[in-house]
């Protein structure tokens, strides 16, 4: 592939140079929300929270968020913390340490605290926001913008945030195409021809469809400005209702569209289709979403550098790729194989291989997303399965072949995914009081 000069040099530079910030920028707080349980994906969520789950061969969920934000311009960002946080937590500060309060940027970890008379844990995200709301009026934003801490994509929130300004909305709620079938698992909006909201249903059972698209709902990315005012009023007057469940989804967007101006930004690419955004909420979203990485061409690029993916990654050796007999050769065809992994005369396909995994002699990994630190032993075949990070699998293993005998043993989905992890092949890495064990 022949490049140009201009290309040549910019591959070449020594840094990222990441969207300018501006005046607006500058007025806009981030705000992460990073402290659900998420309970559909089963297991992987057993002991991390859901935004800390590894994703992509060395990246965690909540990366893509942070990134667009440092990307976007917006440097001030705090990320609400609740379900088991400490592997979120102690990502955050090995990865995102990095900015400097002095002049104005910082990821603030802000853990449920009780903070007010009832005493509670976050209710709901918008009992989130209010729970904060101190320490947020004391960055003085002008704009809040509030992300969820799950989902994988990459946007310029910049541009969202002059669309907020210049519409004169009250609260814009970025938005995306999706056929109506999957429309129940998201909040869905109706608009008018100015994209004003005229109506929110949060996971309706029978979505409504985009006028002049049939088959196509208008549906919630989760992804929200807000301008000062009125989100300290409605938080406000939210906390204080006694019939809300506190939810932004569920009680503050469609309460809030007859009184003031909400709006829908459409989250499009370059070619002014609906854009990369995946919600990994369950095993199914999450195995599809590190397959779709593998493509030859994948919609999300996680190559282009004038939108790098920051996290933290350890410090482990190149993978390495050994023997070349015939049945015994150490090689992988598109996939993502991270550093410290070692490929003794085995063979992967359409699969992802997070840091320090081996795989031994004559083993075939196929489809399949295999967590950090995993041992797979010889003559192993895996195919469609999740490998939860840790695992042991003996030689001679199977998984992937036989439904039947695959749920005896692990979780199978109803897509035929297999999640597999260390107490179910009864290697309980960590001791707890009660006959716990720590996967």
């Amino acid at each position: 592939m022949t490049i140009s000069k201009d290309e040549q040099e910019r591959l070449y530079r020594y840094y990222t140079e990441p969207k300018t910030v501006t005046g607006l920028t500058h007025r806009t707080l981030a705000l992460v929300l990073a402290g659900g349980e998420g309970s559909r994906l089963k297991h992987l969520t057993a002991w991390r929270a859901k935004p800390a789950v590894p994703i992509g061969g060395k990246y965690r969920i909540i990366d893509f968020p942070l990134s667009n934000c440092v990307n976007s311009g917006i440097r001030r960002i705090g990320v609400l913390t609740q379900y088991k946080s400490h592997s979120l937590i102690r990502h955050l500060q090995r990865a995102w340490g990095f900015m400097r309060a002095e002049i104005g940027e910082f990821v603030e970890i802000l853990p449920a605290q009780q903070r007010t008379d009832k005493k509670e844990w976050y209710q709901g995200t918008a009992d989130a926001l209010f729970q904060n709301i101190d320490i947020v009026q004391r960055h003085h934003p002008e704009y809040v913008l509030v992300l969820g801490g799950d989902h994988v994509y990459t946007m310029d929130y910049s541009d969202m945030l002059l669309y907020h300004v210049q519409t004169g909305a009250d609260f814009t709620v970025g938005s995306i195409e999706v056929p109506v079938a999957e429309a129940s698992s998201f909040g869905v909006m109706s608009v008018d021809e100015n994209m004003y909201i005229t109506h929110f249903t949060e996971k309706p059972k029978n979505p409504d469809c985009i006028p002049g698209k049939p088959g196509i709902a208008l549906v919630s990315t989760g992804i929200y400005i807000f301008s000062k005012d009125f989100l300290y009023k409605t938080l406000v007057e939210d906390a204080g209702n006694p019939r809300s469940s506190h939810d932004f989804g569920k009680d503050i967007i469609p309460a809030s569209i007859a009184s003031a101006r909400g709006v829908a930004f459409p989250f499009r690419n370059k070619d002014d289709q609906p854009a990369y955004w995946r919600d990994v909420g369950t095993l199914h979203s999450y195995w599809k979403t590190n397959m779709e990485l593998c493509s030859i061409e994948p919609e999300l690029n996680l190559y282009d550098r004038d939108w790098p993916i920051w996290t933290y990654q350890p410090q482990f050796p190149p993978a390495k790729f050994i023997f070349d007999d015939e049945g015994r050769r150490g090689e992988a065809i598109d996939s993502l194989i991270a550093g410290g992994c070692i490929l003794s005369g085995a063979r992967v396909k359409r699969s992802v291989l997070f840091f320090a995994t081996t795989v031994e002699n004559c083993s075939l990994i196929k489809d399949s997303v295999v967590l950090p630190k995993v041992s797979i032993g010889r003559n192993c075949r895996i195919t469609r399965a999740i490998i939860d990070k840790g695992t042991v699998i003996p030689d001679g293993t199977v998984i992937g072949e036989d439904r039947v005998e695959d749920a005896k043993r692990f979780h199978v989905t109803d897509e035929g995914i297999v999640l597999v992890t260390p107490a179910m092949l009864g290697q309980n890495l960590y001791a707890r009081w009660q006959d716990e064990f720590d996967g």
